[in-house]
């Protein structure tokens, strides 16, 4: 007994130690993507680059000790920054209305947080999310390329273009060196390298020493304090707080969107699930306390969190290695920085940009349906051209009209459910007998962007299964969100090394399934159009993998047999 104790004690310090390693690796890794990134933001925002630091490591901390997904790595992001952007140009040259914005944002998530509004978040539809997300890294691109040719930043995108004339007239070379060696850089380091040394990072430094070995004459960061930062008092005046809240609420709908996400991505990465609520509370004190001390709002950020997961982050230590690492970078942050140009930040603001954009969905829009790109493209440039808030408002008013609008046109149509006791008694018959190792699921009704995350979820109790069989009874074509969220639950099931067969009933769905890459993930001979097909398909593997085990009795064959004569 003392020796299988002494084992015990041995193995479980022996995963301590491999869970505190992969922290340490985890918080390391990502916190050296996050050095560019953090001043980018920073000086992207107009507050500068101290302020991104501050942010990074006050919001990273407070939301990895509060929140509710344990390797979340929360800095500032590219929709927070924009928005930033937007409420300095409202008020120019006034920091402490700035931070009292942030303060009160993070306010606003807490009290998020406290109402459990947070799973409402799932409602947005996929095209609404996907103009947004392409607009802001749109805005991004347009208001970076001012500094990358060397200009200054104009406060928005509209007026930056208008100005593309006056900017290039005044075309400063030697950036625009800096900029495309930049670009260079970050879209073609090899991955190899990217694993060990994120391209961002490479980017800062040669454009840095460029500069400065070659003297050019272009804008830089500039010196920044390494001292311990000054409690700002945000202000406290009902008349003036009343002003800010349409922009704060803003901020902190958006945070909580681009946080929920990332702890979407936690989730089917890692298997697990997070506390949507403890999540938005953990965001709301850490952008609370980082407005106090002059940090630039923030949200979970995707990127950095996906690295810390695959550097071997498991807990919320590796986010707290990843607030400290910042810390220690900070103390000597003014030497290391004050030489980095600004257009090799806006080089690299501008894969960030790129990286926002949704391609998955710019790739399948010759086949996606128009309602969906009505909503996609108007959200997009209400985003970029006129208001971040009023556009996801607006392209979520629109998918639940057009919505409705299809509802209403198809409760003329008689679409039959499956309501046979025989078949129904044969399904249940077949999953019993087979010891659930086969299951058939029915898919009723609208299968839509409301319905999509609900479905997902019955996935992810099907211990036992190796095939399911999954019908599509509607006769009606899914919306992208459906289509996507089809793709993630043959994704997830096979993780699991469950086979899929898809039961649908029209040739119209089986187009648009082709077109979208999902009959390819299941394979063409694991797509019926008759239940009874893809049952007998099922059994015949079963068959070979479990020899001489009779799947169905003969009372089973004869309601079979009678099904199919009828």
């Amino acid at each position: 007994m003392a020796e299988n104790a002494r084992e015990n004690n041995k193995l479980n310090i022996k995963e301590l130690l491999s869970i505190l390693k992969g922290d340490l690796l985890g918080g390391l890794t990502s916190g050296i993507i996050a050095i560019p990134l953090a001043l980018a933001f920073g000086v992207a925002s107009g507050i500068g680059a101290l302020a991104g630091l501050y942010g990074a490591i006050v919001l990273c901390f407070l939301a990895a000790v509060f929140g509710g997904a344990s390797v979340q790595i929360s800095g500032p992001t590219g929709p927070m920054t924009v928005i930033v952007a937007s409420a300095i140009a409202m008020y120019p040259n006034d920091p402490k209305t700035i931070f009292t914005i942030i303060v009160l944002a993070g306010i606003f998530q807490i009290l998020l947080s406290l109402t459990r509004l947070a799973g409402i978040v799932k409602y947005v539809p996929y095209p609404v999310i996907s103009g947004f997300m392409s607009g802001i890294g749109s805005i991004i691109i347009i208001l970076q390329s001012n500094p990358f040719m060397g200009a200054n930043v104009i406060g928005s995108p509209i007026n930056t273009i208008i100005n593309y004339p006056n900017s290039i007239s005044q075309l400063n070379y030697e950036a625009l060196l800096l900029g495309l060696i930049t670009l260079i850089i970050v879209f073609f380091t090899p991955q190899k390298i990217n694993r060990i040394v994120p391209s961002a990072l490479i980017a800062l430094v040669v454009g840095t020493i460029l500069n400065v070995k070659l003297g050019f004459n272009v804008s830089t960061i500039g010196e920044i304090s390494s001292s311990i930062p000054k409690i700002i008092m945000p202000i406290l005046s009902v008349k003036t707080l009343l002003t800010l809240i349409p922009i704060s609420l803003t901020l902190a709908i958006i945070g909580a969107v681009d946080s929920l996400l990332t702890a979407l991505v936690i989730d089917s990465v890692t298997k697990t699930k997070h506390n949507p609520d403890k999540v938005l509370f953990g965001q709301g004190i850490g952008n609370a306390i980082a407005g106090l001390f002059g940090g630039i709002v923030g949200a979970g950020a995707t990127m950095r969190t996906v690295v810390n997961i695959k550097s071997g982050g498991r807990t919320r230590l590796s986010a707290i290695i990843h607030a400290l690492f910042l810390v220690t970078l900070l103390a000597g942050a003014g030497v290391l920085v004050k030489n980095v140009p600004m257009a090799v930040l806006a080089g690299i603001l501008m894969k960030v940009g790129s990286d926002i954009i949704d391609f998955k969905f710019i790739k399948v829009l010759k086949y996606a349906p128009r309602h969906d790109l009505y909503v996609m493209a108007i959200v997009y440039f209400l985003t970029v051209f006129y208001d971040l808030i009023f556009a996801v408002g607006a392209g979520i008013t629109l998918s639940a009209l057009l919505f409705a609008q299809r509802v209403a046109k198809q409760t003329s149509v008689d679409v039959k459910e499956v309501k046979d006791k025989v078949i129904r008694k044969l399904e249940k018959q077949i999953e019993v007998d087979t010891k659930h190792e086969i299951r058939i699921v029915h898919i009723e009704g609208q299968f839509f962007f409301g319905s999509a995350t609900q479905i997902i979820s019955h996935f992810d109790e099907l211990l036992g299964t190796k095939y399911l069989i999954l019908n599509y009874d509607s006769s009606s074509l899914m919306d992208i969100s459906a289509v996507f969220a089809l793709e993630d639950i043959i994704i997830r099931l096979k993780s699991q090394h469950i086979k899929v067969m898809l039961v649908i009933n029209n040739k119209k769905i089986e187009e648009q399934l082709k077109n979208l890459g999902i009959i390819k993930q299941i394979g063409s001979k694991h797509l019926f159009y008759n239940e009874m097909d893809a049952i007998q398909k099922t059994k015949t593997y079963l068959k070979r993998k479990v020899k001489k085990k009779k799947l169905v009795n003969k009372n089973d064959e004869a309601e079979i047999q009678e099904i199919q004569n009828v």
